[in-house]
């Protein structure tokens, strides 16, 4: 596995090394121990799917507060999206700084999310799905959530007119109280 720094200090994203044959190819895709020695939290608690009907819907932006933060791995293992991330580490560099990755079962990327940080996706193709993995579980009560088309953010996504969940589409503009 490849560790790519992202412009956003603990992101990262992580590219397979195939290892081919006349069958096709093997590749890792997690090793806690890998993550060990990249000071990354390995601890993984929960596995969940998306699957996202049209092209153009937006899931997010979605995180958890304290104390309850998750650290997210992501893949696109049908399809492709466009990945975003936001920094909500008040005490960052980089805070409310958004980044994106294009993700998809092509390029076998997977993106490694810190806690302290917004996700969210928009699909670029129907029938798209996208397979997380989570240091923490679900906890509905500390579940947060940062309108797609926050002003604050100025995320620029690829279709401006997206699909979305009532409940995406009412979130608040970011204030800093709901972390």
């Amino acid at each position: 596995m490849r560790f790519i720094n992202m412009e956003i200090e603990g992101c990262f994203i992580i590219e397979i090394e195939k290892k081919t044959d006349v069958r096709g190819f093997f590749a890792r895709t997690w090793d806690k121990e890998i993550f060990k020695g990249h000071n990354l939290n390995g601890n993984l608690s929960q596995c969940s799917i998306s699957f996202n009907n049209k092209k153009g819907t937006i899931r997010g932006m979605h995180f958890q507060s304290h104390p309850y933060g998750e650290t997210k791995l992501v893949r696109c293992t049908r399809g492709s999206i466009f990945d975003v991330i936001i920094d909500l580490r008040a005490n960052s560099k980089t805070f409310k700084k958004w980044i994106s990755v294009g993700l998809s079962e092509e390029n076998y990327r997977t993106v490694y999310i810190p806690e302290g940080m917004a996700h969210g996706f928009q699909t670029l193709e129907n029938n798209t799905e996208v397979f997380y993995q989570m240091t923490q579980f679900y906890m509905p009560k500390f579940a947060r959530g940062i309108r797609w088309n926050d002003p604050q953010f100025g995320i620029t996504w690829p279709t401006k007119s997206p699909i979305l969940s009532e409940k995406d589409s009412k979130y608040p503009d970011f204030n800093e109280r709901d972390l």
